[in-house]
């Protein structure tokens, strides 16, 4: 485990991410069929069991079927991507994403190609969106992707295209090809040239703090949020959003790695984004990442009060401790990148001189964000069960 006490400036970032988009996205997506606020669960047994006073969980495992945070991402920035293209043809402003899921556009959109890169949960979010809107869908995934996502994302109509190496091959892959061919990217992921479609994932994240909002009392507002790193941009979309609603109030932010896969960490002590050669893949796969989203990394330099890096060591039992629930706690379908967080306060068992440093104790309402549910079924199972 490493530690590193950024020591935030707490600069405004409305510059980056305009409050403005919160508000657009949770409105639009808070309309979509099916809608309904994932649930906050309260882990006070497990927070006993960390020396910490509670421990609030946002499961996304059942969101919109897809299992995953992701789902009010990549589908959100889809469908917005097409509302501006078809406002522009055709000079109408009023055309809404309803009217594109409807299916009003379909023969317009025939040729509208939209690709990603992804280690799963983002592609599937992607291809999901694409078959709503009844456009094509290209989704590049690396050889250390399982094949039970491959197959959920080709469920959804989606072409998977393989890739040798990592993720950040795979983003490398799918920019040249997209150039090539005249497809819309549609990555989680910003950088030079490329910021303005990452902002709607960002700001569709944000749907989730929305709705914490409404199911914390006052009394309750976290005084930490420890929250997964990968590229920076949930990190840095809940950062701004978190800042935004509870103004002086804000929880000290902890940002969490993988160990093998620490580009935010290694940006954060270098001062400016530091690329990460992936030599070993971590089981947290959402979170192998190499390189920072330039969005992400803007908000959190001066935001984030720490990074911390783990090992895989604790993050099998953290999923079966979730799976379980301890005491009268409930049981949570929890995945691999779901658990970085209480696989974290597991590995501060060890390191009691960070825990002290990072101000987590009996008085501290802690806000976990699970990202995801068994998106890789087969693997859940095996490491939950033994099956």
């Amino acid at each position: 485990m490493k530690h590193y006490n950024n020591n935030p400036t707490y600069q405004n970032t409305d510059h980056i991410l305009n409050p403005r988009l919160f508000d657009n996205a949770y409105e639009s997506i808070s309309g979509w069929p099916d809608y309904t606020p994932s649930s906050l669960q309260s882990l006070p047994c497990l927070a006993a069991e960390f020396g910490i006073g509670q421990i609030y969980y946002k499961d996304e495992s059942e969101r919109f079927g897809l299992k995953s945070f992701k789902s009010l991402g990549g589908a959100y920035a889809v469908i917005q991507v097409l509302t501006e293209h078809l406002r522009v043809i055709l000079s109408d402003n009023s055309i809404t994403g309803v009217d594109i899921k409807s299916g009003k556009y379909r023969d317009l959109l025939k040729g509208f190609t939209v690709a990603t890169a992804t280690d799963g949960n983002h592609g599937r979010s992607v291809a999901w969106g694409a078959q709503q809107c009844g456009i094509k869908c290209k989704i590049y995934m690396h050889k250390g992707v399982s094949q039970s996502r491959a197959i959920a994302v080709e469920l959804l109509g989606a072409e998977v295209i393989w890739v040798d190496g990592n993720y950040d091959d795979s983003l490398s892959k799918v920019k040249r090809d997209s150039i090539e061919n005249e497809w819309h990217i549609i990555s989680d992921t910003s950088y030079e040239g490329y910021t303005y479609i990452p902002k709607f994932v960002m700001a569709g994240y944000t749907v989730m703090t929305k709705e914490i909002m409404g199911q914390l009392k006052d009394d309750q507002i976290p005084t930490h949020i420890i929250i997964q790193g990968g590229v920076g941009g949930l990190a840095g979309a809940i950062c701004a959003h978190a800042a935004m609603i509870w103004g002086e109030r804000r929880p000290k932010f902890i940002v969490v790695e993988p160990e093998t896969a620490d580009c935010l960490y290694q940006s954060a002590k270098l001062g400016e984004p530091k690329l990460v050669h992936i030599e070993k893949e971590t089981l947290m796969g959402g979170l192998s990442c190499g390189e920072v989203s330039i969005i992400g990394w803007g908000i959190l330099k001066n935001n984030a009060d720490h990074f911390i890096t783990i090992s895989d060591d604790n993050v099998k039992s953290a999923m079966r401790v979730m799976a379980l629930g301890v005491g009268t706690d409930p049981s949570i379908e929890a995945g691999e990148s779901a658990v970085a967080g209480v696989a974290m306060l597991m590995e501060l068992r060890d390191h009691p001189e960070i825990k002290s440093e990072l101000g987590l104790d009996e008085n501290s309402r802690v806000l976990l964000f699970g990202t995801e549910g068994a998106t890789d079924p087969q693997l859940y199972d095996e490491i939950v069960s033994g099956g």
